[in-house]
């Protein structure tokens, strides 16, 4: 348990109110206007604590600086390749996938994470080309 503190109550409702997968940094930079003698180190030290009870999930996208959700539920994300970009994508979670690899490998499957890469709408609209 932890306390409920103004900070975290920012934090949070700003990472409720987003779907742009924000990093620590933009975070701050948001709360900031709401309470300007926040510091980067109490906006860490709260997503941290936020990500351990379960309020908020840490995304660790290969290739990108750390990222954050308000939304906790399993589901998949698309990484644009071009912008950096990330979405969440609704689409249901495979659990026949965990199951499947269990029974091949005797490993128990918790859960697993997939992500999706490409071109977003708004590069391809753009005329991004793929390389």
């Amino acid at each position: 348990m932890y306390r409920q503190t103004k900070q975290k109550e920012a934090i949070l409702k700003y990472l409720r109110d987003t779907t742009s997968h924000p990093t620590a940094d933009m975070i701050y930079e948001d709360v900031r206007k709401k309470i300007p003698s926040i510091s980067k180190g109490t906006v860490y030290r709260n997503l941290k604590v936020l990500e351990k009870s379960g309020k908020v999930s840490k995304l660790n996208i290969k290739g990108t600086i750390t990222r954050y959700e308000g939304r906790t539920g399993s589901h998949y994300h698309f990484r644009c390749e071009r912008c950096g970009r990330v979405f969440d994508i609704d689409e249901p979670i495979d659990t026949g996938l965990d199951k499947r690899i269990a029974a091949r490998t005797g490993f128990k499957i918790t859960h697993h994470q997939l992500e999706f890469r490409g071109l977003c709408t708004d590069c391809i609209s753009r005329g991004e080309k793929w390389d």
